[in-house]
């Protein structure tokens, strides 16, 4: 039997799309700076990461932005958003013990066309 559900406005489609190609140019950015990507839109109750990775001894829980204007992506990651990746991340922690050890940081990537991505380490910190 087929699903009756209404499909997603196009937009929402859109957003999504965009989305994922920033988080894809994202993730070559961190390659590119040696990070090794652990999970990619992990997702638990509390809330999403985008990207987790890990250089060395460091696992990163980045934000991935993507707007029309860097400057605009700089100011998407709200306080509220921040308190559901800090959920987040310690979500993954307990999933993932043998990273414990780590150090932990929160970055973001941010993405606008025409514009390489911008990588800003520790973007905000857990205890905000």
């Amino acid at each position: 039997m087929a699903k009756t559900d209404t499909p997603p406005a196009p937009e929402r489609v859109a957003a999504f799309q965009t989305g994922l190609s920033a988080e894809t140019r994202a993730a070559a950015l961190l390659m590119a700076k040696g990070y090794r990507i652990l999970a990619r839109r992990f997702k638990t109750p509390y809330g999403e990461i985008d990207i987790v990775a890990q250089r060395r001894n460091l696992i990163a829980f980045v934000e991935v932005k993507a707007r029309a204007r860097l400057e605009d992506a700089a100011y998407a990651v709200t306080p509220r958003q921040q308190q559901r990746i800090i959920a987040a991340a310690q979500a993954w922690l307990m999933a993932h013990p043998e990273h414990a050890a780590f150090e932990l940081r929160f970055d973001a990537v941010l993405v606008a066309p025409r514009r390489l991505p911008q990588h800003l380490p520790a973007a905000f910190d857990a205890s905000a």
